[in-house]
């Protein structure tokens, strides 16, 4: 019986345990996830501060304009003030400067004029409210509150605020180790001469290189036959060495798939799912040694399909993500889809110079090159016409 996709994520994803967390400078921990919540050291800011160069006023001195003030003090980002501002008195500040004591607003520089012949004096042209062109302590982020959630991962905004905090180390969950097998007699690597009927394995680089930026550390192996005993000693080197196992081919139940009774035969655990979508409707959840294993069709569009849709929630869910599922973005679609089909079809799509998006060439499960041009995955349900000009969910990875 073919299983519905969201059961298949959903009990594939309970039995995924988070890695070991380590402790990495900002600088090594660029698409790492948050395995602790860090604590800022300051608020940001960490003290009042002018938002613009001009003059530190007192907003009552400046109610009615033009007035003059004499100028007491020079304040520049970096340094303090500790003159108090009296009735009468105005302080030169610098955007990013410390508001001096007794000041409640700032006078932007445009709004002012020197006075001829004194210079100790400024002229205000335009009155200022109380607290106008200030920034306050903690108004982006208040002291002793956690700064960002365990579970986020740590791109370019979050490490900029956690530095903005004077956190230099943080606890992250390090990155898992995937062993990626595919199997098939009839491949071979990319710098072997081609005898009558091999082609050229081009999974293993292309699932390695998807894993990778969702933050697994992929470990290549040559490609394994479709022999037993060859499949049974890269699985007992893959376990060995791996957090988690991609295998890729010999899922289905052809005579010749032979991973899954491969794993069963030394000592493993096999939930065989037939998933209700195309292309990738083979797919298995297997454990050997305590270790997952995630089996994949080897068609290299079903492999890549069924990755993006559960391989990779799988390991994200191992690095303890908070949001596992694949980005979805929103676009028009430029031209009809059909699916005649009895189950969800994941069509590639891409983006076009007038941002809609097309199918990005044939859909058949072999056919790489309209997945190389491709840059997104709809989803179209069984037996559906979807019309040129409707608003979709367009699946990224």
């Amino acid at each position: 019986m073919l299983r519905e996709l969201e059961d298949v994520r959903c009990e594939l994803l309970e039995g995924m345990v988070p890695v070991a967390t380590e402790l990495r400078s900002l600088e090594q921990a660029t698409d790492r996830v948050l395995a602790v919540a860090p604590v800022p050291r300051t608020a940001l800011p960490p003290f009042d501060n002018s938002a613009m160069d001009g003059y530190a006023v007192r907003a009552e001195d400046v109610r009615s304009v033009p007035v003059e003030l004499r100028v007491v003090a020079s304040v520049a980002a970096g340094e303090w003030c500790d003159r108090r501002l009296e009735a009468g008195e105005a302080a030169r500040i610098f955007t990013g400067a410390p508001i001096p004591g007794g000041a409640d607003a700032v006078v932007m520089q445009e709004d002012t004029e020197p006075v001829t012949g004194d210079p100790g004096r400024i002229r205000i042209l335009d009155g200022a409210k109380p607290w106008e062109n200030i920034r306050f302590r903690g108004e982006d982020v208040p002291a002793e509150a956690p700064l960002l959630a365990a579970g986020r991962r740590l791109d370019p905004t979050a490490l900029g605020i956690l530095a903005a905090a004077g956190i230099g180390t943080v606890e992250v969950r390090r990155r898992p180790r995937v062993a990626i097998l595919v199997t098939g007699s009839e491949l071979v690597g990319a710098d072997a001469r081609l005898a009558p009927g091999q082609i050229f394995e081009s999974n293993s680089v292309m699932l390695a290189a998807l894993l990778r930026r969702a933050g697994g550390e992929p470990r290549g192996h040559p490609p394994v036959p479709d022999r037993a005993e060859d499949i049974q000693a890269a699985l007992r080197s893959a376990v060995a060495e791996s957090d988690l196992v991609v295998t890729v081919g010999g899922a289905s139940v052809g005579e010749h798939d032979l991973v899954r009774q491969t794993l069963t035969t030394l000592g493993g655990t096999v939930d065989a799912w037939r998933i209700a979508i195309r292309p990738g409707k083979p797919f298995f959840r297997g454990t050997l040694a305590g270790v997952p294993v995630l089996g994949l069709p080897g068609n290299p569009v079903s492999a890549f399909v069924t990755a993006v849709l559960l391989v990779l929630p799988a390991l994200r869910r191992m690095q303890g993500e908070t949001s596992v599922l694949p980005p979805v973005t929103r676009a028009v679609l430029g031209e009809a889809i059909s699916n005649p089909d009895s189950r969800r079809h994941f069509v590639r799509v891409c983006t076009a110079p007038d941002g809609m998006i097309r199918p990005s060439g044939p859909q058949a499960s072999h056919r790489m090159a309209s997945l190389a041009a491709a840059d997104g995955l709809l989803e179209v349900a069984p037996q559906t016409r979807i019309e040129s000009g409707t608003l979709v969910s367009v699946i990224r990875w």
